[in-house]
């Protein structure tokens, strides 16, 4: 079965840096765009960035466009998220998630939480 496994936050200071993996198995990973999103207390999930089967096409949302990288490594069946120059506002849980034409896979999620 499809399953997605993220790993790597943790807290860091403002300005820090981390670097997010989500190890995909159950499907040809390389078949599939891979998106992050994350979503703070009390607020909707949002779209971080997205990722082409190949890695060649990406998009960053506007909040971390600068300092998030999104990419990934289909032979190791990993996406990544290099986050840095983080701020406070970037505190969430980060997922990692693919879509088929009928359902949505989600990881458990991993916590990024941005604080002095």
């Amino acid at each position: 079965q499809v399953q997605l496994v993220e790993s790597g936050g943790g807290l860091v200071q403002p300005g820090g840096s981390l670097r997010l993996s989500c190890v995909a198995s159950g499907f040809t990973f390389s078949s599939y765009v891979m998106r992050w999103y994350r979503q703070a207390p009390g607020k909707e999930r949002e779209l971080v960035a997205s990722i082409g089967r190949t890695g060649d096409g990406t998009n960053h949302a506007d909040s971390v466009k600068g300092r998030f990288t999104i990419s990934r490594d289909n032979a190791k069946n990993t996406m990544y998220l290099q986050m840095n120059s983080l701020l406070p506002e970037d505190t969430a849980v980060y997922y990692c998630n693919r879509r088929s034409a009928t359902y949505e896979y989600w990881g458990l999620g991993t916590q990024v939480t941005v604080s002095s």
